[in-house]
């Protein structure tokens, strides 16, 4: 029985390489996007145990739920963000909003003391910077794209 074997190819090389990785890190938006997406990713699983590294855990359940929730939806919105970009940044409005009802679910919902009020609006404003960042991010690399076809 002959000896088939398959031809190497190195696509190193190939002509449409270099297109293809400058067409790849324009969607993705580069090292900034990633750090962005991965600081709101942060965000938001800080978010979600906050109610117990804080200490309200316990004594507020309604709130902690609430932050549970939220940091969880934030933390699932950031890995949509990093995996699909060009079709999730629309909802990084959405994660904007969000952080807003992040700093005033202490009025809203529940007790208003002082680490609660700090923790609430220390991450809503964190989440609500870095998502809106990440929104303007995403909406730069998707005009440009438009203007150049």
């Amino acid at each position: 029985m002959a000896d088939i074997s398959r031809p190497t190819v190195d696509f190193t090389n190939h002509p449409d390489m270099s297109e293809m990785r400058d067409r790849y890190a324009r969607v993705l938006g580069g090292p900034p996007a990633v750090a962005v997406d991965g600081l709101i990713l942060l965000a938001g699983l800080y978010t979600a145990i906050s109610p117990w590294v804080v200490g309200f855990g316990a004594a507020y359940p309604r709130l902690a739920i609430d932050n549970l929730i939220i940091g969880l939806a934030v933390a699932v919105l950031a890995c949509g963000l990093t995996a699909a970009p060009t079709r999730m940044f629309r909802l990084s409005w959405a994660m904007a909003a969000i952080g807003v009802w992040q700093i005033i679910t202490p009025w809203v919902i529940g007790p208003d003391t002082v680490a609660v009020v700090w923790n609430n609006v220390v991450t809503g404003g964190v989440i609500t910077v870095l998502s809106a960042a990440a929104a303007a991010m995403l909406m730069s690399t998707s005009t440009s794209r438009r203007a150049t076809r």
